[in-house]
Formats: C-alpha cells, structure tokens, sequence
C-alpha cells in the first residue's frame, strides 16, 4: 500500500502508476487499472481519478524485467546533468539541458532528463517535468519538486505569464525589425509516434515574435519570444515565413543545412536562452539565463569573419 503525501496530491491515478512503475508497458499499467487489481481506499478506481492526500493506493506487484535489463543512465548523462543546474529552490529546479538529450524516456529512448534526474537524486521525493523542449533543442528546462509547484507552474504557462525567449540561426538575411507570426498549428501523430506539425486554420492559435539580434551574409542570428507552447512552434513558424531554423532536419533547408555544416554546426541551432516569470499565490519571482554553448558561439564567429 502506497499513503498518498501531500505533493503527489492532484494527480491523476495512471500518471502516477506510470511514474512509479518504470519499464512497465504502459498497456500493462492500464489493463492493471481496467481489471481492478489498482484500488484506491480499498475501491476500483478510473485511470482519471485525481489522488487525494491521505489516499491509500494498493499497487500489486509486477514484473519489471524490462527496466532492470534496460540498465541505468550512462555515466556521460549523469555528470551533464550534474553540472546542468541554473536554478534551484526547495520547490523548483531549472537546468540548461544540453542538445541531443531526450527530456524523457520512449520512443527509442532508454532514458531522458527526468530519468536522470531520479539516478542521481534517488532520495527526492517528487520530481517532474514542467515543460518539454524538443531533444536537440538546449537550454532552460523547468522541474517541479513539488506537486504544488508543478500546479502552479502549469496555471502560470496555459495563461501565457511568463517570458519565454530563444536565440535561433535562420536562413538568409532578416528584413526589417520585430515582428510576430500569428499562425495556427496542428500537429499530427504518425504511426511511428512520429510528430509532424503544419500551419493549418484548424490548427491551434499560436504566436511567436521574431527579432534580429545579429544579421550575416547568408544568415541571420534571432532572438525568438514564444507567447504560446506548441509542439515545434519555433522550427515551424521559421519555415512558414521562408527563414528556417539551422540544422533543422524536419523542417529546414537541405541546402542550408549543408553550408552550415560547413562552418561547423552538428546540431539544431535553437536555444531556451532565458526565463523569467512570477509564480502565482507565492510572488516568488525567478529570473535565468542559459548562455550558448561553445559549439554554437564557434559558428557564429566563424560567420562574422566570412
């Protein structure tokens, strides 16, 4: 039997299964709730039932032969994210997530931010995402330590509260100053679990303000403020307008790409480069910045002395 605590409270009762039933098959967890052999208080429960401080939760046992044979976080992750941390509180922690690190497990995945984050701090009793950025985008990435956090948090972000900027490398040079591009976007799952986003009037309402920091010969260095949060938004409002994102596979330029290899970019060029918000009912305020990294500084130098 699992006490519920405070910080787990609000919750839905699969996403709390699936977090502590790691490499159990998510179709697993679910037939687990569907044939009643989870119960909350002694009683069956939906998938959708939120948890309740105080709850008593019977989770039976099961095989976890999957995760023990995946192994652990390699080393080389570990002492990332050891070196990672931008900010912390006894309720918040934000890390600067290096390029090609996976924010979570699945999807050929073994392990993620999350994942590493629970190896090295195995006696933290709550730790949770709080946003996503994509695996080959770097920067600040928030986790909650607290239920309550992870609430407000998530309140703080649907209403647009916070101040989310990103530096990118585009191609060609950018006319004029700032400007916004107010374009919906619907994402669609392929089979693969592939995601694949497009401008499409049923899309969702999404905005992001683009504004030239530094304008080369063949490229232009943005720095990008998201008023909304949908997946790819970024990468796909870029190539909507004709100025797409450097070393962007899915949705960049091949030809682009290729010059850029040649002055040494390996990877996406986007960049969380900075947060700053004001949490709701506490008034804490926080403020960080993460710096590029010397792989993307490189490039840029190499594109001033062209």
């Amino acid at each position: 039997m699992v006490d519920i605590r405070e910080e787990q409270s609000g919750q839905r009762v699969d996403n709390f299964l699936l977090t502590r039933l790691k490499g159990v098959p998510r179709s697993h967890v679910y037939r687990l709730l569907r044939t009643g052999q989870v119960r909350v208080n002694m009683k069956r429960i939906k998938p959708t039932y939120r948890l309740q401080t105080g709850d008593m939760v019977r989770v039976p046992p099961v095989r976890t032969a999957q995760r023990q044979a995946s192994g652990a976080p390699g080393k080389g992750m570990l002492q990332a994210l050891e070196h990672a941390t931008l900010y912390e509180d006894p309720e918040l922690l934000i890390l600067d997530k290096p390029s090609g690190m996976a924010v979570h497990g699945g999807s050929g995945v073994s392990f993620g931010v999350i994942e590493g984050l629970r190896a090295l701090r195995p006696d933290a009793a709550y730790l949770e995402l709080v946003h996503r950025l994509d695996r080959d985008t770097s920067g600040c990435l928030m986790i909650a330590k607290k239920r309550s956090e992870l609430r407000r948090l998530h309140r703080l972000l649907r209403r647009g509260d916070s101040d989310k900027r990103y530096m990118a490398l585009v191609k060609g040079c950018w006319q004029g100053g700032r400007r916004g591009i107010d374009a919906p976007l619907f994402k669609n799952v392929l089979r693969s679990g592939e995601r694949l986003v497009r401008v499409s009037e049923n899309g969702k309402a999404s905005l992001s303000i683009f504004e030239p920091v530094e304008i080369f010969a063949d490229a232009s260095l943005m720095e990008i403020t998201l008023k909304t949060g949908r997946t790819h938004q970024i990468r796909v409002h870029a190539g909507h307008i004709e100025y797409p994102v450097a070393g962007d596979l899915k949705y960049g330029s091949d030809e682009f790409n290729r010059q850029m290899q040649q002055r040494g970019l390996k990877r996406l060029f986007l960049h969380a480069a900075s947060l700053e918000f004001v949490v709701p009912d506490t008034n804490k305020r926080v403020r960080v910045q993460a710096p590029l990294d010397k792989a993307l500084e490189t490039v840029l130098k190499k594109l001033r002395y062209a």
